[in-house]
């Protein structure tokens, strides 16, 4: 049965998209098939960018460390960076020009200047090893690498065909970005539309190598509009319990900019909310405490467990933080346990989840406030008004309420596709355009989906996708390793973790922790197992029928007391 909640967040929606009101929809055809599309969504995100930073102009937007930047000010600084792009290093429309940074407020600017200068911000993936990041300018083609220092470190001595382009972090974004920043007056810049490129994601799919996942402007735009109407519609139903805020909207940034948590629901839905972003670098559950305070942040988003990492600081009483309203978490489920206690810290603010993907452009459902109490292990139901949300079989057919099948997406949101790679984009699709999320899932009989399972042989390490095949390929790459199988293994703070078994060459002697090290070399960190999940199996693994490994014996034989825990 419908909670009174749904049924109250149901009407609100249903005004919400009455003709004449702000989510009111019109068709737009995505690849031979109608969908929805918001009627008033600017064209652009330049657009977006133009309009909003007017209408919010005096307001802080971005505040890192020291520095605070007005939303007028941030406009005005990415016109200068868009100027340079063009005149100093020829960037022009659909060109792909990356970014390779930590979070910062000139990373926010550089990634504005590159849309105003009509390219496409490439967003590579900030924790990557250096022959991975070049993996990435090179499949995408990069003119342009907009990179700080480290990065840059990590690029020495490999071929990627990108210029670099060095910026600079805490200080001004006249400073920072002095390497493309010229004097916007005179200087054309292109008109840009809905249909053009705008971002290129990358990320993990099952068959090893990072994809890049490109969408136009259109695309975005509505990702980041979409979670601009959950806001309103929840906004709606807080002004009328008298619980709604009164203060300037404020988001602690904790997630990274590159990952679609970051970009579109953290950072680009902030340009219509007004919302102030308070950059945190790196993660620290103290850190957080004294910037919420300080700041008065409403709302926060982080990978599961950042929240309950707050909630149990054994400092947290003394910061005021009754101004946050949200912690919200996505990319990973939260432990179910989680959600009363995080409940019971914060008796101001609510735990929410999302559940979307880099192709959706984070967008597909949501579960708030009293819904998630009630329903803990669902991720919510699909968001309205622009997500149509199903359950299909292989054929692509819709399976029996209750059953399941495998959650796939359609919506303006979702991205166009993997970049040159048409095999897989092909396959990423329905017929009818429904983005197959390779998530294994059922809805209840009042819409909520819950996730049973992933299709894709792919772990979730807060937010980050690794896939099994690329980690098993690393380790292979040592002469040593006659097999190998690589799973991921339940971590309170990341959700999941990599873990892995080997077994060696005869005659040949390695450690656990001289694979990890040899791993380290080639292999982001983050995608590199502990040594203490790293097993030396003295026998041939075991094998199904197909002779494939049977990761899933080999996972219960060496990681149960982890799977079990």
């Amino acid at each position: 049965m419908p909670t009174e909640l749904d049924k109250t967040l149901d009407a609100i929606m249903d005004k919400l998209t009455a003709p004449g009101a702000p989510a009111e929809t019109v068709p737009v055809d995505r690849g031979g098939t109608d969908m929805p599309m918001l009627k008033n969504a600017p064209p652009s995100l330049v657009h977006y960018f133009a309009h909003y930073c007017h209408e919010h102009g005096a307001a802080d937007f971005i505040v890192d460390g020291e520095l605070r930047v007005t939303f007028a000010e941030a406009w005005d600084a990415a016109r200068h960076v868009a100027a340079g792009l063009i005149t100093e290093h020829g960037v022009e429309r659909g060109d792909r020009v990356g970014i390779a940074a930590r979070n910062s407020a000139n990373w926010i600017i550089a990634y504005m200047g590159i849309l105003i200068a009509g390219g496409c911000a490439t967003l590579l993936n900030g924790f990557s090893s250096g022959e991975e990041l070049a993996d990435q300018i090179e499949l995408v083609g990069c003119k342009l690498l907009l990179a700080d220092a480290g990065r840059a470190r990590r690029l020495e001595g490999q071929s990627h065909g990108a210029k670099i382009a060095l910026f600079e972090h805490d200080v001004a974004p006249a400073q920072g970005l002095a390497n493309f920043w010229r004097n916007p007056e005179g200087v054309e810049f292109p008109a840009v539309g809905p249909d053009d490129l705008a971002t290129v994601l990358y990320t993990s799919g099952s068959t090893g190598k990072s994809k890049g996942a490109w969408s136009d402007h259109r695309g975005v735009v509505h990702g980041a509009l979409s979670y601009a109407m959950q806001t309103l519609m929840a906004f709606t139903y807080l002004d009328a319990t008298g619980d709604a805020p009164t203060t300037q909207a404020c988001a602690l940034v904790a997630v990274p900019l590159f990952h679609v948590t970051g970009e579109v629901p953290v950072f680009l839905q902030s340009f219509a909310l007004g919302r102030k972003l308070v950059m945190m670098p790196k993660w620290d559950a103290g850190e957080a405490l004294r910037l919420m305070d300080k700041e008065r942040v409403s709302y926060f988003a982080g990978v599961p467990l950042m929240s309950y990492e707050i909630a149990t600081h054994p400092d947290r009483a003394q910061y005021d933080i009754s101004s946050c309203t949200g912690f919200a978490a996505g990319g990973a489920p939260r432990p179910v346990d989680h959600v009363t206690k995080i409940r019971d810290a914060f008796p101001d603010g609510f735990p929410l989840l999302g559940y979307g993907l880099t192709e959706t452009n984070g967008v597909g459902c949501a579960n708030f406030n009293e819904n998630y109490l009630a329903k803990p292990s669902s991720t919510g139901k699909a968001s309205r008004p622009l997500v149509d949300l199903a359950i299909l079989n292989d054929c692509g057919d819709p399976v029996a309420q209750g059953n399941v099948g495998e959650v796939c997406i359609r919506s303006v949101c979702n991205f166009n596709g993997y970049w040159d790679n048409d095999e897989a984009t092909a396959a990423a699709f329905t017929d009818n355009r429904y983005f197959r999320t390779g998530d294994l899932g059922r809805l209840d009989e009042d819409g909520y989906l819950y996730i049973v399972d992933r299709k894709k042989d792919i772990i979730i390490r807060g937010g980050e996708n690794i896939t099994c095949i690329e980690v098993e390929e690393a380790i292979y790459a040592n002469d040593c390793i006659a097999e190998c199988s690589v799973f991921g293994i339940p971590d309170d703070r990341y959700g999941e973790v990599p873990a892995a078994v080997y077994y060696l060459k005869d005659g040949k002697q390695m450690t656990a922790a001289e694979l990890r090290e040899f791993l380290l070399k080639t292999t982001a960190s983050f995608k590199v197992p502990l040594e203490e999940h790293i097993w030396q199996s003295d026998k041939h693994l075991p094998r199904l029928g197909t002779q494939k490994i049977d990761k899933r014996t080999v996972r219960s034989m060496f990681a149960s007391d982890f799977m079990n825990a």
